[in-house]
C-alpha cells in the first residue's frame, strides 16, 4: 500500500466560500478514477449526449440490476403510501381517529433509520444480493401482516417493523443499481431511479381508485395483498441473479466475502476521520425531505379543506403532481450529467421556490394542476440527481450504508413535517370564496419557500464528486478513502494544475 501526502486543507468558512465560488466557474474536484486511484479533476461542463445513445450504453445485464433496483424502490414507495391513501378505512376498521392512523405513519418513519443501518451495513459486508433478497421478503411478509392485523396495537407494531424493513431498500437498491450503469448515463439513471418512490404512489393510487372500492368494506386490504404479492416478487427475480461485480471480483482474487476485523476497522476510520461528511449528508437529505414532505402530504388536504375539491377530484390532482415529479426526476438527473449535480440542484430548488404562487394561488382545476405539476417536476426533480449525488460523495466502499443512513436519518428529523403543517393550518384560518377555511396554503408556501431557500444554500456551501468511478472498491477488502473528498467543505485543497488528471492518493488491498 502505497499513500501520497494529502494536500492541506484550507479552514471550513474559505472552503465553504469557495464551494459557492465553483457554481459559477469550472470546479475541480477531486474523485475516484477507473484504477482506483483519487485524482484532481477540473470539471468542466460536458455537452448533453442524446438519451437515447446512454440509455443504449447499458448492456443487458446492466439492466437487469437497475430494473431490479427500480422494482425494489417502486415497491418500497407502493408500500408505504398504501397506508396513506387507506387513513379513513382503516380509521373506521379500528375504530380509531385519522390521527391515530397517522401516527402508524409517523412511526414507520422514525424506524427506518435502524432498516438502512441493519441492511445497509449487511449490504456493504455481505453483498448486494442476500440482504435485498431477505429484505424485500420481510416487507412482503409485513405488508400481509398489515392486511390481518386484528387490532389497532397490533396495527402499530407491525407498521414499526415494516419501518425498519421499508429503511433498508433504497441504499442497498441504488447502490445495486448505479454501479452498474456506465458513467456517463449515471445522471440520467439515477434520474429514473430516485421517481421509483412516486411511481409508487402512483399505482398505489390508481388501484386505490379502481380496485379498492370493488372489495366493500375492506377493500382497502386488497391494496396490502398487491404489495406483499410485488415484493415477494422482487426477492424472488433478485434470487435469480448473480452478486454484485465488486464482490465476485473479491472472491475471484480469493477473498470469501467481506472479513470482520478489517470491515469494522474501515468503519470505524470513516467514522473517525470523515465525521463531517455524514453530518453535511444528513443535514443534507433532512432538509430534501422536508422539500419532498411539506410539499407532498398535506397537499390532499390542501385541495379539500382549502379549494373544496371533492375526494375524487383531489386524488386525481395528486397523481398529476406526481407525474410532474416522475418526469422532473427523469430530466433534471440527466441534465446534472452536463450541468453538474450541485447546480441542477440549486436551480432546481430556487425555481421550485418561484412557482410557490402557482401552486397554491389558482382557484381552478387546471390552474392548480399545472401549478403541481412543475412545482413536483422542480422538487422531485432535484431529489432525481440524489442517488448519484450521494454515491458519488460515499467512502466508496460503503455506498450501500451511507447512502442509506444518511437519507433516513433525513426522514427521521423530517417525520414531524407533515403534523407541523397541519397543526399550524388548523389554528388559522384565510377566507376563500366567502368562506372561512384552514390556512393551508400560505402554511405550505411559506414552509415550502423556507426550506427551498435553505436546500440550495446548504447544497451551494457543499462539493461534488461527479465522474467519480465509485464502483471501484469493496468493503472489508482493505481499501478506505481516508482522504477522500470531503463534500461537507473539507474537500482537500485543489491547486492550480491544469495539466490535467494527478493522482492524489491510492490505496492497493
Amino acid at each position: 500500500m502505497s499513500q501520497a501526502t494529502p494536500p492541506e486543507r484550507p479552514g471550513m468558512l474559505k472552503q465553504a466560500t469557495e464551494a459557492v465560488k465553483d457554481l459559477f466557474r469550472y470546479e475541480r474536484v477531486t474523485i475516484l478514477d477507473e484504477h482506483g486511484n483519487y485524482v484532481e479533476k477540473v470539471l468542466k461542463p460536458e455537452p448533453l449526449v442524446n438519451p437515447i445513445t446512454l440509455v443504449r450504453m447499458l448492456t443487458w445485464k446492466n439492466w437487469l440490476f437497475f430494473l431490479v433496483g427500480l422494482a425494489a424502490w417502486t415497491v418500497d414507495g407502493y408500500d408505504f403510501h398504501s397506508v396513506s391513501l387507506s387513513i379513513t378505512n382503516l380509521s373506521k376498521f379500528y375504530g380509531v381517529s385519522k390521527t391515530d392512523i397517522s401516527t402508524s405513519i409517523t412511526l414507520t418513519l422514525l424506524f427506518r433509520s435502524l432498516g438502512a443501518a441493519i441492511f445497509g451495513v449487511a449490504g456493504d459486508y455481505y453483498g448486494r444480493k442476500w440482504p435485498m433478497v431477505i429484505n424485500m421478503f420481510i416487507i412482503g411478509a409485513l405488508q400481509l401482516g398489515t392486511a390481518y392485523a386484528p387490532t389497532y396495537h397490533a396495527f402499530l407494531g407491525i407498521r414499526s417493523l415494516f419501518g425498519i424493513g421499508m429503511g433498508g431498500v433504497w441504499g442497498c437498491a441504488i447502490a445495486m443499481a448505479l454501479e452498474s450503469v456506465p458513467i456517463e448515463a449515471r445522471g440520467l439513471m439515477s434520474g429514473i431511479l430516485q421517481q421509483g418512490y412516486s411511481l409508487g404512489y402512483l399505482l398505489a393510487a390508481v388501484f386505490n381508485l379502481s380496485i379498492a372500492p370493488r372489495g366493500g368494506a375492506d377493500g382497502f386490504k386488497d391494496l396490502f395483498y398487491i404489495g406483499a404479492g410485488a415484493s415477494f416478487f422482487v426477492g424472488l427475480v433478485r434470487m435469480c441473479f448473480p452478486e454484485s461485480e465488486q464482490f465476485r471480483r473479491a472472491k475471484e482474487q480469493g477473498q470469501k466475502g467481506g472479513h470482520t476485523k478489517q470491515f469494522m476497522k474501515e468503519a470505524g476510520v470513516v467514522i473517525k476521520t470523515q465525521w463531517r461528511r455524514i453530518i453535511y449528508a444528513c443535514i443534507l437529505m433532512a432538509l430534501f425531505n422536508f422539500f419532498s414532505h411539506t410539499t407532498q402530504d398535506a397537499y390532499p388536504t390542501f385541495l379539500q379543506s382549502g379549494k373544496g375539491f371533492s375526494q375524487q377530484d383531489a386524488s386525481r390532482g395528486t397523481i398529476i403532481a406526481k407525474t410532474g415529479a416522475t418526469v422532473g426526476g427523469a430530466v433534471i438527473g440527466y441534465v446534472s450529467q452536463s450541468f453538474g449535480r450541485r447546480r441542477s440542484i440549486v436551480v432546481a430548488a430556487l425555481l421550485a421556490a418561484a412557482l410557490i404562487p402557482a401552486w397554491v394561488l389558482p382557484n381552478s382545476q387546471a390552474g392548480l394542476a399545472a401549478g403541481s405539476f412543475f412545482l413536483q417536476f422542480m422538487v422531485q426533480g432535484a431529489w432525481g440527481v440524489i442517488p448519484v449525488h450521494l454515491n458519488e460523495l460515499s467512502p466508496p466502499a460503503f455506498r450501500a450504508s451511507f447512502p442509506g443512513i444518511a437519507y433516513q436519518i433525513g426522514n427521521m428529523i423530517s417525520s414531524p413535517a407533515a403534523e407541523m403543517v397541519t397543526g399550524i393550518s388548523e389554528k388559522n384560518f384565510i377566507t376563500h370564496k366567502g368562506r372561512r377555511v384552514e390556512a393551508f396554503g400560505p402554511t405550505m408556501g411559506i414552509a415550502t419557500a423556507i426550506i427551498a431557500i435553505l436546500l440550495a444554500f446548504w447544497t451551494a456551501v457543499g462539493k461534488e464528486a461527479k465522474g467519480s468511478h465509485f464502483e471501484n472498491a469493496v468493503a472489508g477488502h482493505g481499501t478506505v478513502d481516508t482522504h477522500a473528498p470531503r463534500p461537507d467543505v473539507e474537500t482537500a485543497s485543489t491547486g492550480s494544475n491544469e495539466k490535467g488528471d494527478q493522482p492524489v492518493h491510492e490505496e492497493k488491498a
